[in-house]
């Protein structure tokens, strides 16, 4: 070979190079990526779920739309609804149960959300576990706890209530006593309590909702808040606590699972959590053989059938690498698998297992 082509060579190998680095270092941002996949695989429609669904975990107060969400329930094969909106607060409750009723008197439960702002006033468990009393009387059937809760109440000296503040006992109780039962919602997925770097599985997230990051000083740490809940679950064994989100630890299901053989009145929900149960498809499917009668179906989203049905091709097909995000939004940049479960095990699932929560009732 002549030094003119070994020369020309060596160019043509310095521009190839020169054009990749171009395109690595270029201006587009990670928030911006939207890769497209090439994988070719199966996908099943499913419209309806084999089964009458019930949505445990879901957000109805924009009480406009009601008859929009009532629509979409039919259209996916969703029985019940439950919206997690009954706030104390203004007595939102009273209206939302109000339309609720109007629209369907069977079709939608509502849960009562206790005002924690006024955690300082004297007797707030006993005066919020009264006014729930009147809330059961008017059709409430749960209540609704959500993260707020040992991550953003603080009382009059500064300090982040817990979640096994005392002052929450006299409402623990009430749920008992009345046999309705208490979802849950601490704490939030384990990236949110990492430093927000290159090593943060939900960087990208984020970095879109910076807000959503409790990492820092200011912060307790997740182990130290699921530990108070863990506290009160043990404290109020008379009481069905459903830990939403998966318990809050579904990137660990070994340690939710050894919840549930401690705790026999605490039971799990799936919602906006099928990101993390469907990148471990063979771990997640023998939890859910096992600890079949500890699991609820929800979505943490309004009423919609497109999303109903993602989530029904998770639990019911053995499709591969699904897009997770339709069903609630953009949770990590993977994608998931199908479980494929037994009909015994859907159906308990979908309604089943809520149907013996609710059966407690004592109105």
């Amino acid at each position: 070979m002549t030094y003119m082509h070994k020369r020309s060579n060596l160019l043509i190998v310095f521009l190839m190079i020169t054009v990749v680095l171009t395109a690595q270092t270029g201006d587009l941002k990670l928030l911006d990526w939207q890769p497209v996949s090439q994988m070719v695989v199966k996908e099943t429609k499913i419209v309806k779920a084999k089964f009458p669904v019930i949505d445990i975990h879901s957000h109805l107060g924009r009480l406009e739309n009601t008859e929009k969400y009532l629509e979409e329930m039919d259209k996916a094969g969703v029985w019940k609804c439950v919206s997690l909106d009954g706030k104390s607060k203004d007595d939102f409750y009273k209206e939302h149960l109000k339309v609720s009723q109007s629209v369907s008197e069977d079709r939608f439960l509502v849960f009562f959300r206790p005002d924690m702002s006024k955690i300082n006033e004297p007797n707030f468990g006993v005066n919020e576990a009264k006014k729930l009393e009147e809330a059961v009387k008017l059709g409430a059937r749960g209540l609704k706890i959500w993260k707020d809760l040992g991550l953003g109440i603080k009382d009059k000296s500064g300090k982040l209530v817990t979640v096994d503040d005392p002052r929450l006992d006299p409402i623990w109780a009430k749920c008992a006593e009345l046999g309705i039962p208490v979802e849950i919602h601490i704490a939030d997925p384990s990236a949110f309590f990492t430093p927000l770097d290159k090593y943060n599985e939900r960087y990208d997230e984020l970095g879109s909702h910076p807000d959503w990051s409790f990492f820092g000083d200011e912060y307790p740490s997740k182990e130290e808040i699921l530990e108070a809940r863990n506290r009160v679950i043990k404290k109020h064994p008379n009481t069905i606590f459903i830990g939403a989100h998966f318990g809050a630890l579904p990137e660990n299901l070994k340690v939710v699972g050894e919840w549930l053989d401690t705790y026999p009145n605490f039971y799990v929900d799936i919602d906006a959590r099928i990101s993390e149960l469907g990148r471990q498809p063979y771990t997640a499917r023998r939890f859910f053989l096992k600890y079949q009668d500890r699991i609820l179906f929800g979505t943490d989203t309004p009423c919609d059938a497109e999303a109903y049905r993602l989530y029904f091709r998770f639990l019911e097909t053995d499709d591969e690498y699904i897009d997770p995000t339709p069903a609630h939004k953009l949770q990590g940049r993977w994608m998931i698998y199908g479980l494929y479960l037994p009909d015994e095990v859907l159906e308990k699932v979908y309604n089943k297992n809520a149907l013996k929560i609710f059966d407690r009732f004592k109105g």
